[in-house]
């Protein structure tokens, strides 16, 4: 088996158990640290790390599917990088090395929604310290701290128009997406069907209206997540620092 094997035996993922509690609760301190020390972070010329971060990830996607060809579990159907935290994580990588403002726009709502999804409820079958365990909450950790690190730190904010631009990347990738499931019986995006792991899928109803259901759900977290990192009126900003 090994840390690099393709085998859970004896190291099987629990959602919610005390590995999977403490990422989570390592995520949250990590927010919080890059929300508190956003201000002295923003005196540093941190650009080498960006670019150190870029690599890391690039490094940990190679090595992802370097583990699947090498325990014989890497397929067309399930192996491609066409889940949405997958295009996240490209985008990621882009925003990284380019600090495109449309990237930001797009990353920030696919990223912080889909990989909090993700890391709420994980597609998961290995457990600490199985090199998939360690890769699945590390990239999906920074595909939510890298956006937040770009509004925080490097002063991007979403615009609602941003909002309207990730739904219109959304619907242009989707009728590929579906095509690829079908040449490839595959179920990129779980557009196909509902995953085997419990997920906020199974509450928006049957495959294929939770489609539609869960665009509804996009629209609502990202108009939510829009108020919240918004760029703030100069009165509503001294209102805040004032009852900080």
């Amino acid at each position: 088996m090994g840390l690099f094997g393709g085998s859970s035996k004896g190291i099987r993922f629990e959602a919610f158990g005390t590995s999977h509690l403490i990422v989570i609760g390592l995520l949250v301190l990590c927010m919080i640290g890059l929300y508190i020390g956003r201000n002295k972070l923003k005196e540093l010329n941190l650009r080498k790390v960006e670019f150190g971060f870029a690599c890391l990830l690039i490094v940990a996607d190679l090595l992802y599917n370097i583990w699947m060809v090498k325990n014989d579990i890497w397929r067309t159907s399930d192996s491609l990088p066409l889940q949405l935290c997958s295009i996240s994580l490209y985008l990621v990588i882009l925003l990284l090395l380019t600090r495109n403002k449309l990237v930001y726009e797009i990353v920030l709502f696919t990223g912080i929604l889909g990989a909090m999804q993700a890391v709420l409820t994980p597609y998961l079958f290995f457990d600490f310290p199985h090199f998939r365990f360690i890769h699945f909450f590390g990239t999906h950790s920074l595909i939510i701290l890298v956006p937040l690190y770009f509004t925080w730190v490097i002063g991007y904010r979403p615009t609602i128009y941003s909002i309207g631009k990730v739904f219109l990347f959304l619907n242009i990738l989707m009728p590929f997406i579906m095509l690829v499931n079908k040449k490839t019986d595959g179920n990129y995006m779980f557009l196909g069907g509902k995953p085997e792991t419990k997920s906020v899928l199974n509450y928006l109803g049957e495959y294929p209206y939770y489609i539609v259901s869960l665009e509804g759900v996009l629209l609502v977290l990202s108009l939510l997540l829009w108020v919240g990192l918004r760029e703030k009126s100069k009165k509503l900003r001294k209102e805040t620092e004032i009852s900080m």
